[in-house]
């Protein structure tokens, strides 16, 4: 029998998607017979998600685990192709334990995630795992991305439409009593629905301040009017702008009469400490992924052939 080499199972592995082991396994079975391995998977249920790694996995799940002491958290995109699977309690399940996994992880990056021990079966890989999930629901299965946050004060969280989105918020505060968890909360869900993307104005870079600046000169120059009104006219929309994008200036979406940070500053007078937001993470599920639009017509004549 032919020696099995690190090489040959890293093969077989990107031939098929199937788990390191599985792949080892199955050479050992077909004595290193690359094709024979390959069949042996495919017998085995194994090799699936070779077929449907080319599906777009635009649905899917967000979802997150806070430590007991709230004070960390972790979050976790994992798509799926279809918005019924996403509804499936095995899917659903397997994306919370990724969200376990990843509050425990120390990896950096996704390829170090996957490749590393999985806290339900340590003989196997976060990447055998979810090949296996693929295996059993018969679609292309994605851990897309996923992110840790933590806080000396306080991490909130909060979900919306079933996962469709997930957020969460470090507080920066010296108690996490019911009022500070209860502003987490808010400011999570005003995070939610109004994505800001930066937390205060002096988290915008100034290279993205100099291009904004720069679109909005070149718009305005074209309304003819003296060059000192059209720089008044570019910062009074950078300062919209600004509004829109900055957390901290956001209308707070309870009370129209307060800013975010008036909001923040009035819970901080009522527990008496100050209560501010240091960093959060917003997921939603398939954002920048271009999802693929078939005829319905089209879809069964390729079934046909």
């Amino acid at each position: 029998m032919a020696e099995i080499t690190a090489k040959m199972v890293k093969e077989l592995r990107e031939l098929t998607n199937a788990g390191m082991m599985d792949c080892k396994k199955a050479l050992m079975e077909a004595g290193g017979d690359m094709d024979a391995a390959v069949e042996v998977l495919r017998k085995n249920g194994l090799a699936l998600a070779a077929k449907k790694a080319g599906r777009i996995a635009a649905e899917g799940l967000v979802a997150f685990k806070v430590s007991e002491d709230g004070k960390r958290a972790a979050i976790v995109e994992v798509n799926s192709e279809t918005d019924f699977v996403a509804k499936n309690e095995m899917f659903q399940n397997f994306v919370a334990d990724v969200a376990t996994q990843a509050l425990a992880t120390k990896a950096s990056d996704l390829d170090a995630f996957k490749a590393e021990a999985w806290l339900g079966d340590s003989s196997k890989t976060v990447g055998d795992v979810l090949v296996e999930q693929v295996a059993v629901i018969h679609e292309n299965l994605q851990i897309r991305r996923f992110a840790q946050l933590q806080s000396e004060g306080y991490v909130g969280s909060y979900s919306h439409g079933g996962g469709r989105i997930g957020v969460l918020v470090a507080m920066n505060c010296q108690e996490a009593n019911d009022a500070v968890k209860e502003a987490a909360k808010n400011v999570a869900m005003q995070i939610a629905a109004l994505n800001p993307q930066f937390v205060n104005r002096a988290a915008v870079p100034a290279e993205f301040m100099n291009k904004e600046r720069e679109i909005l000169m070149e718009q305005a120059s074209k309304e003819n009017k003296p060059q000192n009104i059209i720089e008044k006219m570019v910062e009074g929309r950078l300062t919209k702008e600004m509004k829109e994008i900055c957390l901290m200036d956001q209308v707070y979406f309870k009370n129209d009469e307060l800013t975010v940070e008036k909001y923040l500053k009035e819970v901080s007078k009522q527990v008496g400490f100050p209560v501010e937001v240091t960093s959060y993470v917003r997921y939603e599920t398939g954002e920048g992924i271009e999802k693929k639009e078939e005829n319905f017509a089209e879809e069964v004549a390729k079934q046909m052939q």
